[in-house]
């Protein structure tokens, strides 16, 4: 196996931790109906079993960085590993909905913990060269994930009465499959040096990633280690500028109104007056685009860079919402709306949606970087679930002029964001990232 091939096959590992996520995410519209009739749940009950993972992920966030930090990047993605084929199985084969419930809670904790280490452990293995492209294979899986989810979704449909337990059950054998793979892959050479000061092994792993740079890389990591050695807590005073870059981007990346549009495709096109005929769009017809647009990205964010796909997403989104919102205070729709949707949507995919893991796992310096990577992830999760759990009530109170309204002005403020205080991270050493954050 070559250098390239090895660095390519962990980073696809740690990816699998994507794939699961997006896969876990998406599956739950395919049997939250059938679940409502066989258990004969209320609406509080039926929100609950829909959002019950949503709750999960928000806390495996929050506390991802502590495995992370304590057993290593490689133990946190097999115990990951561990809660997605529990998850899958679990929800699958529950006889009740309280075993249900505490299941699909496991698999969100699995997804907000993969938004942490998975990511932070591609950044931590990756040549610089070649950083964006490989970090942004966790963004491409978790959006090829939800377009499996749904693919799998519609071919099992026909099972029977029991089909929404083949739908859930089916996601044991990926989870399998990165519990296996993460057993082969090394562990990050950066928390090997710093956290358990094993030279010799760091050293090893440096030298499978590029003989070339090792000794440098390793004389880099040592000096930063000392330079920065006062403190390793995120909230002692000297991390400000990474902290706020990274809540900031969490916060722009849903304000762009991402989640809503995703989760609510179906009632926002019936509020065009198009009426159910868009459920594939909101389905099949996302989901491709974003794969498209995200794989276009990964290709491009280590040529140009971060800010160069995050100023020209911007861009694009502030003028699609912008037109949107023009189209609900007009009342003027036909095909404009979804036509606008889809290009929102390749504009999301191709700047924040691909940038979002790799900027955030970039900006901590090494000894901060699985706290600060769970605070972005968390602030991230966060956003997500306000702007998911919010979103019906703008559009009905405010309607969708003004609620489309708002995201637009949020992505001017993006913009400005990316052309103020935004630093470029591409083609340097992670330990040389650090600088430019806080010189920038």
């Amino acid at each position: 196996m070559s250098q390239q091939q090895r660095i390519f096959f962990w980073s696809i590992t740690a990816a699998l931790g994507g794939f699961l996520f997006g896969f876990d995410t998406a599956v739950i519209s395919g049997v939250e109906q059938s679940l409502q009739t066989l258990w004969h749940l209320s609406v509080w009950e039926h929100g609950l079993t829909v959002s019950i993972a949503l709750i999960g992920t928000v806390l495996g966030s929050m506390l991802g960085g502590i495995p992370a930090e304590r057993l290593g990047r490689k133990k946190t993605l097999f115990w990951i590993a561990i809660l997605y084929l529990l998850a899958s199985l679990g929800t699958a084969l529950a006889p009740s909905w309280g075993v249900f419930l505490l299941f699909r809670f496991l698999g969100g904790l699995g997804v907000g913990a993969s938004s942490v280490a998975a990511p932070m452990y591609i950044t931590e293995i990756s040549p610089a060269r070649s950083r964006g492209k490989l970090v942004g294979l966790f963004q491409f899986n978790v959006v090829f994930g939800i377009l499996i989810a749904y693919l799998s979704n519609f071919l099992l449909s026909d099972m029977g009465t029991q089909s929404w337990r083949w739908m859930l059950g089916v996601q044991a054998l990926p989870s399998l499959i990165f519990l296996i793979a993460v057993l082969i892959i090394p562990e990050s050479p950066r928390w090997l040096l710093l956290k358990k000061g094993n030279l010799r092994e760091a050293r090893e792993v440096l030298t499978m990633i590029d003989p070339a740079t090792a000794e440098q890389t390793l004389l880099a990591i040592q000096q930063s280690q000392s330079q920065t050695a006062a403190s390793s807590r995120l909230f002692s005073g000297q991390y400000g500028t990474p902290i706020r870059l990274a809540v900031l981007f969490a916060v722009f990346n849903q304000v762009s109104g991402i989640n809503a549009i995703i989760y609510y495709a179906p009632r926002i096109f019936e509020m065009t007056g198009l009426g159910k005929s868009s459920s594939l769009l909101s389905s099949a017809g996302i989901g491709l685009i974003n794969l498209v647009f995200t794989l276009l990205s990964m290709n491009l964010i280590d040529r140009y860079g971060r800010r160069t796909l995050m100023k020209i997403g911007s861009v694009g989104l502030i003028l699609t919402l912008g037109l949107v919102a023009r189209a609900f205070y007009l009342q003027d729709f036909g095909m404009t709306v979804p036509v606008l949707l889809f290009v929102y949507i390749a504009f999301f995919g191709f700047s924040q949606g691909a940038v979002i893991w790799v900027f955030i796992s970039e900006i901590f310096p090494n000894e901060v970087r699985a706290s600060g990577q769970a605070l972005g992830s968390f602030t991230h999760w966060l956003m997500a679930a306000i702007i998911t759990f919010t979103f019906p009530y703008l559009a009905e109170h405010f309607g969708g002029g003004n609620t489309f309204l708002f995201f637009t002005l949020m992505m001017v403020l993006q913009l400005l964001f990316v052309l103020r205080l935004m630093p470029e991270t591409k083609g340097t050493s992670l330990e040389k990232a650090e600088k430019t954050v806080f010189v920038h």
